[in-house]
């Protein structure tokens, strides 16, 4: 895996000349939360379907 500024200047690249610095922001962000689940997985943090249907009903209370 390559380190952090290695992986950002990457995302950055692969941007279009005409991207706003928030559209960079955000594909930073995104690239993160993908690196972030991935790990989470790789270590069994995750739960189920159900599990997160049952949560986001309490969060809609």
């Amino acid at each position: 895996m390559a380190n952090a500024k290695e992986a950002m200047t990457r995302v950055i690249q692969e941007q279009p000349e005409d991207a706003s610095y928030e559209e960079i922001i955000r594909e930073l962000a995104f690239e993160r939360m993908i690196e972030r689940g991935i790990a989470d997985s790789r270590k069994g943090r995750v739960i189920s379907n159900e599990e997160m249907e049952q949560r986001i009903r309490l969060w809609q209370k």
